[in-house]
């Protein structure tokens, strides 16, 4: 009988979100800082999601764990190791790590198994299965992926343990993981910084400030130019975003213009007096463009057709030096106009830039080749730059010979000898030449306020740049070329190396499955044009390590026909689009269902955006597409997890099943046989199973506003595990319909808990639900008190309820927030503790609600106030309520601490309620 596992049943969202959110603060050393990739999964939720994919329920095992109690307690524990695990200080811990893997052993016959994901993007599901202790397989059609997933996951274990060749490398008496290669790369690094300035240095010369002295430069900031329309004043005039450098307090800079002799001149000024307003700009999105001097406005057609006729051109407007004290900011000088006017290099790597308005506008503007994104100078660096890499790897080959290595097979040809090793140092080298190209080119911007530079990629697109910042690659500063080498170096020294790992390019749809764990993360249907956008990194990738990895770098681009992405500007439209997706997308996950362990469910990430969601509940094709594929590739879906790595102020969307960054689902595979159903089956299977699924679900550690994104996977289970279920026409019902019945029977499963309240918390929740905290007649509140057996004095006299001048209302929040002593209320009732703690956690914090919570647990049970906390939620929900669902949200997500909290307040209080259980609730 197959068992299910524990991401099947329960998750501890909550730490695991909490996790991912942090991680987005974590920079030096974080996987994700080796080279950009788009829309990674954070590593925490990768960690979680594999290693709940391969534990055992403990439903699954009644023989060691025969009650619910039991069950409960043991899926306390594997949360709680859990809980430990996705920290990310805890990601080299052997320890730990040797615990996961026990644990993963003890459910899959005392065996590590192997894990595959076929779209493998920017390798965090490989990296974690490794980390697990894992066989990782990793394969993507892009090179991109390919190379980042090579240098995090099958490089390092090859060389782990390894002294560095460099010479003087010897000095460390053992090395860890892949230290010993990190060493060497930073090494080589540095000598490949120093050759290219000894070569082109002089293209790069120091600025002089007012008093004489000499100093760095860390960018020079230029201005795109075109001629003014104005036949009277044809003046060459910049198009700025900002004239402002520099707006920290104290150091504020901004760039001053005068017309001198038909020019426009340019002066630093340093004081906070500066531009504001419409004169801070030329150009600006939404109100187009006006020549400085006499303001005459033109729009973007004007400028689009100066570009594409070669009539745009640039000025110098200002300087950006290192300096003691910070940032120097400097007035152009013709010495520094000059250095940059060098002959423009034919580059043989280059290619179109996708003629796709949603993510490249400088097509619209001329510029239609990657090269065309590069000033002269940039250029010249980023092949002086890219050639090095070359030339380095020729050193550490000799290195590596000098020290004893035999010289052995070339790393593609899986080698590890000292010819292989030099293609490894390469690889990081090359890695460190594309994350530089992310900062030299004609893209990027200046950061006015962080006084730095903002590389091209801040989203998923290569918008059009105005007013550009061009780097010193030489500088110590921002966006210098060893700094990106540093940032390559401190990731491998902590990449995992405890498992085996390989890379390989090539299709999903081709490939073998043969025994093989799957988690994967696939395109996300229209949102990201990964291979285009691949493309601007690629070619300068191709020029460095065309020799070290001819078979992965074999293209002169990016493979584009067969990925798997829904682009109406590659596929005939819309519908077309729509229709390669899914045929694609069907084959794939068809394939993967004939080769694929039966025994371990796949994991499937959806990335879900806010902006999906419709009033009526739907969400996007991409949402509806996903479901539908994996249920018409004979996959039964068991679960779906809400995974959130971005906090939003706008947490609530009505009517929606999601608020989340990405959904996991968790699929087995359809038995051939699978019965098919009619409608009335449907729903009354779904109202027989979908209780006790909440129960569990609520039980663990979901937060409220999970519940309802999670309540699909036990929903769609239900769905999925039918060929097909009938409508009473004889159609087939649709995912959205089988959606909207799942969301249909959530509302009642929450509705029917009502029941068990005392009266009082009856009559508020009826109340809420139709009128909220506003007034209504006494009548209608007598009416209602009568029919829910309490009374308008006993609810007054409960604290929760006014009824003055032939008007009746709930008391909000705000005025149960005060001081309150559950053991001296005489009348307390499960409405008031719960809106009283959730008022109390939002205004005074986790450890008052602890202190209360350890009288509350004397008089109610808790239980039945987590319940009410959730159906608060809910309601809330709906009725766009967002600060009470906050609120609400805020009591029951923080129940686990507050409730351990609490049991070290009063040890005793578990005793005079059993139905409340501190240790189950951990």
């Amino acid at each position: 009988m197959t068992k299910k596992k524990l991401i099947e049943t329960s998750l501890p969202l909550e730490v695991i979100n909490a996790a991912s959110v942090r991680e987005k603060s974590i920079r030096h050393g974080h996987p994700s800082t080796l080279h950009l990739y788009w829309s990674r999964k954070p590593l925490a939720t990768a960690r979680a999601v594999l290693f709940a994919q391969l534990v055992d329920d403990p439903a699954s095992r009644p023989d060691e764990f025969p009650t619910v109690e039991a069950q409960d307690a043991e899926r306390a524990r594997l949360h709680a190791l859990m809980g430990k695990l996705v920290v990310w200080e805890n990601s080299l811990d052997e320890n730990l790590l040797g615990q996961a893997r026990d644990e993963i052993r003890k459910s899959n016959s005392g065996k590590l198994p192997a894990v595959l994901d076929p779209f493998a993007g920017g390798g965090s599901i490989p990296l974690e299965a490794q980390r697990l202790g894992l066989e990782a397989h990793a394969s993507d059609l892009n090179p991109l992926a390919v190379l980042i997933n090579k240098a995090l996951i099958e490089i390092p274990p090859r060389f782990a343990g390894r002294t560095p060749v460099h010479p003087g490398g010897n000095d460390q008496a053992t090395y860890q993981r892949a230290e010993g290669l990190a060493e060497d790369v930073r090494y080589y690094g540095q000598w490949l910084r120093d050759e290219a300035e000894r070569r082109i240095g002089h293209l790069y010369p120091k600025a002089t400030a007012p008093d004489g002295t000499e100093h760095t430069v860390i960018a020079w900031k230029w201005a795109r130019t075109v001629k003014s329309p104005n036949p009277a004043n044809p003046i060459e005039v910049p198009l700025v975003n900002s004239w402002w450098l520099s707006k920290k307090k104290g150091k504020e800079a901004w760039v001053k213009t005068t017309i001198q002799g038909g020019q426009v001149h340019y002066e630093v000024v340093h004081d906070a007096n500066g531009p504001t307003g419409d004169d801070e700009w030329t150009i600006k999105h939404g109100k187009g463009a006006k020549a400085v001097g006499d303001s005459t406005p033109f729009d973007y057609d004007y400028i689009r057709e100066e570009g594409i006729n070669g009539r745009t051109g640039s000025h110098l407007i200002g300087i950006v030096a290192e300096n003691q004290r910070g940032r120097l900011y400097l007035s152009p000088s013709l010495e520094h106009v000059n250095a940059a006017q060098i002959p423009r290099l034919e580059v043989d790597e280059d290619g179109d830039i996708a003629t796709n308005p949603r993510w490249f506008s400088p097509p619209a503007y001329g510029m239609t080749k990657f090269s065309n994104l590069f000033t002269n100078r940039q250029l010249v660096a980023m092949t002086t730059l890219s050639d090095l890499v070359t030339e380095a790897r020729e050193r550490v080959l000799a290195d590596a010979l000098a020290t004893g290595l035999p010289k052995g097979d070339r790393l593609e040809d899986g080698g590890s000898g000292a010819r292989a090793y030099a293609d490894a140092v390469a690889t990081y080298l090359a890695l460190g030449v594309s994350r530089t190209v992310d900062y030299s080119n004609a893209m990027c911007s200046w950061h006015n306020t962080g006084e730095k530079m903002r590389n091209i990629f801040s989203r998923q697109a290569i918008p059009m740049v105005w007013d550009y910042a061009e780097v010193n690659p030489f500088s110590d500063s921002s966006g210098n070329f060893l700094g990106q080498v540093e940032w390559v170096v401190k990731v491998l020294e902590r990449t995992p190396t405890s498992a085996e790992g390989t890379a390989d390019q090539g299709s999903a749809s081709e490939r073998d499955y043969g025994d093989l764990v799957i988690s994967t993360d696939p395109p996300y249907y229209d949102n990201i044009g990964y291979s285009d956008l691949s493309d601007f990194f690629y070619v300068w990738l191709r020029r460095s390590l065309r020799d070290v990895h001819p078979q992965v770098v074999g293209t002169m681009l990016t493979p584009k026909a067969e990925e798997l992405v829904a682009n109406p500007y590659r596929h005939d439209g819309r519908a077309g689009a729509e229709r390669f997706f899914v045929d694609g997308f069907n084959s794939v996950f068809h394939k993967i269902r004939q080769g694929a362990r039966p025994d371990v469910p796949m994991t499937v990430y959806y990335a879900y955006k806010q902006q999906e969601a419709k009033v009526d509940g739907a969400t996007s094709t991409g949402w509806h597409t996903l479901l539908d594929g994996l249920i018409n590739a004979g996959w039964e879906i068991t679960a779906t997890w809400p995974m959130r790595s971005e906090l939003s102020n706008r947490m609530l969307s009505q009517g929606t099943n999601a608020l989340a960054s990405s959904i996991v689902l968790a699929c087995r595979p359809r038995p051939a046989d699978a019965q098919t159903t009619t409608r009335r089956a449907f729903v009354a299977r779904l109202k027989s199973e979908l209780p006790e699924a909440l129960r569990t679900l609520m039980q663990g550690a979901i937060a409220p506003v999970d519940l309802a994104q999670a309540a699909i996977g036990p929903g769609i289970s239900v769905f999925s595990r039918y060929t097909r279920v009938r409508e009473a026409d004889g159609s087939d019902m649709s995912v959205r319909d089988a959606l909207l019945l799942i969301n249909a029977t959530l509302d009642e499963v929450l509705g029917e808990q009502e029941s068990d309240f005392d009266p009082d918390t009856r009559f508020a929740v009826t109340w809420y639900r139709s009128y909220g905290w506003s007034a209504e007649s006494s009548g209608t509140a007598d009416q209602l008190s009568r029919a829910t057996d309490t009374s308008l004095g006993e609810l007054e006299r409960g604290g929760i309820f006014e009824a003055k001048g032939g008007k009746a209302r709930l008391l909000s929040p705000e005025e149960l927030d005060g001081a309150w002593d559950p053991a001296l209320d005489n009348r307390l009732s499960v409405w008031e503790a719960t809106v009283r703690l959730a008022a109390i956690m939002g205004g005074q914090g986790a450890d008052k609600v602890a202190e209360l919570l350890a009288e509350v647990c004397s008089r109610l049970d808790l239980d039945a106030v987590k319940e009410l906390g959730f159906l608060l939620f809910h309601e809330a929900e709906k009725k766009g309520q967002a600060k009470d669902a906050l609120l609400f949200n805020g009591l029951v997500s923080a129940w686990g601490d507050v409730t351990d909290q609490a049991r070290r307040i009063d040890p005793g209080a578990r005793s005079t309620q059993e139905a409340f259980d501190f240790e189950d609730e951990e």
